[in-house]
């Protein structure tokens, strides 16, 4: 049962997962495609990389002309227990071996008011593992159409689009995946994901334009597969804007505002646990 599971650091992948895995649960699961050339990219151009200050990245999507979609624990760093400064974070959508469609500045950040930041991995962090970041400057439609979010379909035939370790110059696309159980907060899917994953989003492509039901926020190794895990949006992404309309929790670049209107977080019981797949670059 999805609600008896609590997910500890050591579970989480620590090895890069083969485009082959991947369990069986009822339709077929495909390999990854990796997007290198432009009409690939044709009706992707909303996924992107989110790259952190620290040169680490995630992966996020836009949902509205100023507005990314991504995982909660994105915007927080594990070693400082502080968000991010938004202004240290950049969106290049559609990136594709150093080809941008376009470049956003990050002006405000929040992240679900439901999400313990520093705090283990649970059900409860996974179905609220939630962000959004709003860009300095609108991204025009026409070069990066936004997503709609949709509910999750039983038996919805899903795909991801993500950028992740040893495939983060160009995004990756499994065309067709499983949602492997469900229930009312979180879901799991047999999808291929690895480090960087996290905010990939999970899309259902049977209502004509893909729409996005889910994104991915934490996975483990099982045997030879991997199991990832997302949560339901629709309710989620209403909270998110209306804490932007707001002002509540809201995270702004430094500089924008008083040091009071920053949100900071406090030290969790564990540290290092909300990296789940955030991929950290390393200099050689």
């Amino acid at each position: 049962m999805i609600r008896a599971l609590t997910l500890t650091l050591a579970l989480l992948l620590a090895t890069p997962v083969t485009a082959q895995t991947g369990a069986q649960t009822g339709a077929q699961t495909s390999s990854l495609e990796s997007l290198t050339r432009r009409d690939q990219v044709l009706g992707w151009e909303a996924v992107g990389r989110i790259d952190m200050g620290n040169g680490g990245y995630c992966t996020g999507t836009l949902i509205a002309p100023d507005l990314v979609l991504t995982a909660a624990h994105c915007l927080f760093d594990s070693r400082t227990q502080a968000p991010y400064d938004p202004a240290q974070i950049q969106f290049r959508a559609g990136l594709r071996d150093d080809k941008i469609i376009a470049t956003g500045r990050v002006r405000r950040a929040v992240a679900h008011p439901g999400y313990p930041p520093f705090s283990p991995v649970t059900t409860n962090s996974i179905a609220h593992d939630v962000a959004l970041l709003e860009l300095s400057e609108p991204i025009p439609a026409g070069r990066a159409a936004p997503f709609a979010i949709a509910a999750a379909a039983t038996g919805a035939q899903i795909s991801v689009v993500s950028y992740a370790r040893a495939r983060d110059d160009a995004p990756s696309w499994q065309r067709s995946c499983n949602i492997s159980k469900q229930d009312a907060a979180i879901l799991s899917f047999d999808c291929d994901v690895d480090h960087g994953a996290s905010g990939a989003p999970v899309f259902d492509l049977s209502m004509g334009r893909a729409k996005i039901i889910s994104i991915i926020s934490s996975g483990r190794r099982e045997k030879t597969r991997t199991v990832s895990y997302g949560m339901r949006l629709p309710d989620h992404v209403d909270t998110l804007k209306a804490a932007l309309r707001s002002g509540k929790g809201v995270i702004l670049a430094k500089g924008d505002a008083p040091l009071a209107q920053i949100r900071r977080i406090g030290v969790g019981t564990q540290t290092g646990t909300s990296a789940r797949f955030v991929k950290a670059r390393t200099t050689p």
